[in-house]
């Protein structure tokens, strides 16, 4: 047995495994005293990076999700390999889906999207100063490459046309990142 914070874990087992996600029952004694399950999904660690430009241009990335059934406009997102430091990944990520290199890179911080039953933390950076070449997309990803305004991106989190959590969160940090470093006119 060992504690959870309140929770006291009886004992564990996997239900399902693949490279990006394990999930495991729990046998636990509630923090009320009493038995139960407690299911868990643990997802790789991840990244999601947010590309500007002079100009206060993004570029974000539109494509299908099999999860939601339809395309989803998200910054870049991907996970980070064993071993792999987030930073290194976002840089890969970014290059990899939509063939941008940053000379700038600003760590925004960690976000856990899912806290009840969902381990899935996502680092999050902002780009600059990038340099353009091809992309080099995997097997699974058909990426549409979408540039627009900042003003506008942040617009289209306010009106639920971003719904990728770790997208809308991004582009309100890195809002209140160029308000706090003078660039005002790019937000307003």
């Amino acid at each position: 047995m060992r504690k959870n914070g309140p929770w006291t874990i009886k004992s564990s087992t996997v239900k399902y495994k693949n490279p990006w996600i394990c999930v495991t029952e729990d046998q636990v004694i509630r923090p009320d005293g009493t038995p139960g399950i407690f299911g868990l999904v643990k997802m790789n660690e991840g990244v999601s990076v947010l590309a500007m430009d002079e100009q206060g241009d993004v570029y974000l990335t539109s494509e299908f999700r099999y999860a939601i059934s339809k395309n989803s406009t998200e910054a870049v997102s991907g996970g980070i390999d064993e071993d792999e430091e987030p930073l290194r990944a976002a840089q890969r990520e970014l290059k990899e889906e939509l063939g941008i290199e940053a000379a700038e890179w600003i760590d925004l911080g960690l976000l856990n999207p899912f806290t009840s039953v969902v381990h899935s933390s996502a680092h999050l950076f902002l780009a600059r100063k990038l340099t353009f070449s091809e992309s080099h997309q995997e097997g699974t990803e058909i990426i549409r490459l979408v540039k627009i305004p900042f003003k506008e991106a942040v617009k289209m989190v306010m009106d639920s046309k971003i719904t990728h959590a770790q997208t809308a969160v991004l582009i309100l940090k890195v809002k209140e990142f160029l308000k706090n470093h003078g660039r005002i006119h790019l937000i307003s």
